[in-house]
Order: structure tokens, then sequence, then C-alpha cells
């Protein structure tokens, strides 16, 4: 009988490292996609305003016009998908549906929901765009590892690149101008492993400890 072995969380950190050669004959299909990324989106957000925008790209000629602006990087093409992550800079308007879900699913009573609504429409709306972006780069930054922690969980691999024009990649896929391309992540089966790396000592970027 065959039996599955269920990895700790910290063997697949451990585990995942990013992969550039794929088999491109390797289909994941949109359903499990999708199931990946409803983990994903479960990672904290600033203000639970959930700023990530996702574009799936699976057609293989699409792949193929994306790798072009992006730096010619294999695994654009070769992998199973290119998830596109997105920033919203006006996340804030997605305030009522949140904070209102919440509300509705017994989370919070109906004073703190208006008074999380009225605090964020004080305030969001009113930051520099400058400040808008690097909240929503950050969360993107969290939902993004969430994902690959998620593929590689499921037996996938991945490799985030930040080496893209992005302002091409807004002509192609006609963005909103209220989102920006953050990190394109591409998810499928590894053709070969994945370089050894290290990372600096602890010592070395702990500041202090107290």
């Amino acid at each position: 009988m065959e039996t599955t072995l269920i990895k700790s969380l910290s063997e697949i950190i451990k585990e995942r490292h990013s992969v550039r050669k794929y088999d491109s004959t390797y289909i994941i299909s949109q359903e499990e996609i999708k199931d990946m990324l409803k983990e994903a989106i479960q990672a904290p957000s600033s203000s639970n305003l959930q700023p990530w925008r996702f574009i799936v790209i699976q057609d293989q000629e699409a792949k193929k016009e994306l790798r072009a602006i992006a730096n010619n990087q294999e695994q654009v093409e070769t992998a199973s998908a290119v998830i596109a992550v997105l920033g919203d800079k006006e996340m804030y308007k997605s305030v009522e549906n949140v904070y209102r879900s919440a509300y509705e699913a017994g989370f919070m009573d109906e004073a703190n929901m208006n008074r999380l609504i009225e605090g964020t429409n004080k305030t969001y709306p009113f930051a520099p765009e400058e400040v808008l972006k690097n909240i929503a780069s950050f969360d993107a930054g969290l939902v993004s590892m969430q994902l690959m922690l998620i593929a590689k969980d499921r037996g996938y691999d991945t490799v985030p690149m930040g080496g893209f024009d992005k302002e091409r990649f807004v002509k192609m896929f006609d963005v909103s101008e209220r989102l920006f391309p953050i990190v394109l992540i591409s998810v499928g089966k590894a053709a070969a492993p994945a370089f050894n790396s290290t990372r600096l000592p602890l010592e070395d970027v702990l500041i202090e400890y107290k």
C-alpha cells in the first residue's frame, strides 16, 4: 500500500528553491491553480484590504510573448503557468466589501465595522501614491511567498521574477491604471534541480537581540 509522507512546514521551506528548468509538457489544471491561489490569499494584509490581484498565463503563445519582455527567461515559456502578482493602489475602494463580509460572518459587530470603514476612508484615499504602492508591494510579497510554499507542498516548483518590462506588461495585458505589476512567478514541474544556494549567517543579519 502506498503511503503519503506528510512534510512539516520547516521541511517545505528548506526544500523550496528557485527552479529555472521546467518540463514544458506538464500541465497544471486551472482548477488546481485556483485552489492554490485560494489558499495563498489567506495571507495577512494591511488593514485586511488585500491589495493583491493576479493574472494567470497558461496560453503557450502568451507565455512566448511574455518571455520576450521578461529578459528572455526560459522558465516564463516552459513552466506550466506564470502567475503575475499585481498591486492595487486603490485597495481602499474594497473597504465596504471587506468589513461587511467580516460583519456578516459574525467576526465583528456593526459598530466596529462602521468604525473600521470610516477610519480607512479617512486615511487611505489621502495617502501619497508612493505609500499606497509600498503597502501593496509589501502585501504582494506576503501572498507570493505563501503561494510558492503552497506550490512546493503540492509537488511543484517555482521561481519569482522581478526582471521584466513592467510598462510593456501593462500594455500587453491591458492592465487597469489602479493596478501595477510587481512580480512574475513561474509554477510547474522541475526538469532539472535548482542550483543550491547559501544564506548569510544569522550573525551577519541580526542587528541586535535584547
